[in-house]
């Protein structure tokens, strides 16, 4: 058989645990661009043989959108290449069970090209090119995810037979921090705490949001791929486990104007592996005491340039939605320390908590590109010793008045994104020019589409 062929492969833990448990099938997955997780059960002799050379996934996956409707304008793949199999890559690191799914042994995957090199417009391999040119650096970065979501007393046939409108949260009112809305969903909460753990995505800690229904999560900060895994693999989990208790979990940015949207905060430091490079006690960045000459440089290239990167944290049409002033989202790109209504909030403190939250992006990230994209940023200031030329915002953003407001459309990000030198340097000119197709599609079809908003405004009266 496969398994007890001397390819290193075999040497891999996590193939000698699967071989003791007796597992006779394996769970695999792999992002799309939007970072849904596509994935199939593999037997476990085929699995074996993919773990050490590989196995086709069809290249569709980057070739249509989450509705599964083909992109008409892709030049990578496409209907003019009839969608072959690309060769898929299992991380054998990436090695789990789902505790809710029998304790069947799970792995996450990534393209390569046929000689081997990184598929270019692979969401995980866009994130290790960066995290590549950061070790070049010298730095490990370190990241932790926060998601703020709400939770409907839905299944997909209810929601499909309301046709989209009227979903039922699970609890009703505003009520942030409440032990009575935990409690009145105790299995769900519990489930989430204990079996996410056991996937080892660990809840740092779990509350209830101020809105219907709507949980936060922040998610244990790791080195930077393993937290990107955690965030996709905990919105996936999210739903699995929701599923269970008739609870749908919803991640979209802003699901009703009435209530604040859901964010997807980033933490982020830099390390040499030892110790945390963003802490100075002597504070030689000029403008926080103990923030590091490498955090400023690394601040500052986030206020210059993220938003060039928006449509990676801002990738649906939706996500603009959220960024609505008064409704906690940043709409600007401004810096202050300890101030929730920053986009780019220093938390300055010990050697070992000192790092950069990130709070303009949304819940409806892919954690793979957004990741990429605000470590890409903030590392193109550290290449360029850039420094911070505003001072920070305080209040609620006084200081940020003559700061341009972000765009309020993916069209507008998107055309920014297309044309930015900083981004093509970081991510590939394959990969921008993919994704920016991906997001003119999603764009063409809001702008195809007719709304319920539509109908009550003109139905009758125009």
């Amino acid at each position: 058989m496969a398994s007890k062929t001397k390819s290193p492969a075999t040497l891999h833990p996590a193939l000698a645990a699967i071989g003791k448990s007796g597992a006779q099938k394996v769970k695999v997955a792999v992002s799309d661009i939007d970072g849904v997780l596509r994935g199939k059960y593999l037997h476990i002799d085929k699995f074996h043989s993919a773990a050490h050379s590989g196995f086709g996934f069809c290249d569709v996956v980057f070739g249509w959108d989450m509705t599964d409707a083909v992109y008409d304008n892709a030049r990578l793949t496409g209907w003019q290449h009839g969608f072959p199999d690309a060769l898929a890559r299992i991380d054998l690191d990436t090695f789990r069970t789902v505790p809710w799914d029998g304790g069947i042994p799970f792995f996450l995957g990534e393209f390569v090209t046929a000689d081997g090199s990184p598929y270019p417009i692979c969401p995980r391999q866009v994130l290790r090119r960066v995290l590549a040119r950061a070790a070049n650096l010298g730095v490990v970065p370190m990241c932790g995810l926060e998601f703020e979501w709400f939770n409907f007393a839905e299944t997909p046939h209810s929601w499909a037979d309301k046709k989209g409108v009227g979903p039922t949260p699970i609890t009703p009112g505003m009520f942030g921090y409440s032990l009575l809305r935990a409690n009145q969903n105790r299995e769900f909460f519990n489930a989430l705490m204990d079996e996410l753990r056991e996937f080892r995505v660990p809840i740092e800690g779990l509350h209830t949001e101020t809105g219907p229904g709507v949980y936060e999560a922040a998610i244990m900060f790791s080195e930077a791929l393993e937290a990107a895994d955690r965030g996709a693999l905990f919105k996936s989990g999210a739903k699995e486990i929701g599923a269970r208790f008739g609870i749908m979990p919803s991640f979209m940015a802003k699901w009703s104007a009435q209530y604040p949207g859901c964010s997807g905060h980033l933490h982020q430091s830099l390390s040499d592996g030892d110790r945390n490079l963003f802490y100075d006690e002597r504070g030689r960045g000029k403008q926080v005491a103990s923030m590091s000459a490498m955090f400023e440089s690394y601040l500052a290239g986030q206020v210059a340039v993220a938003m060039e990167f928006a449509p990676m944290f801002w990738p649906t049409i939706n996500s603009y939605k959220r960024l609505v002033d008064g409704f906690w989202a940043p709409v600007k790109p401004t810096w202050g320390v300890d101030n929730r209504t920053a986009s780019f909030r220093v938390i300055a403190g010990s050697p070992k908590s000192t790092r950069l939250e990130t709070r303009c992006p949304g819940a409806d990230i892919n954690p793979y590109l957004a990741m990429a994209a605000l470590l890409a940023a903030g590392l193109h200031g550290v290449e360029k010793n850039l420094k911070l030329t505003a001072a920070p915002i305080t209040g609620t953003n006084v200081g940020s008045e003559k700061i341009a407001r972000a765009p309020r459309s993916l069209a507008a990000t998107t055309e920014i994104f297309k044309k930015s030198t900083v981004a093509r340097d970081w991510l590939g000119d394959d990969f921008v020019e993919h994704f920016a197709l991906t997001r003119e599609w999603e764009w063409r079809q809001w702008q195809d589409g007719v709304t319920d908003w539509e109908l009550k405004r003109y139905f009758e009266i125009v």
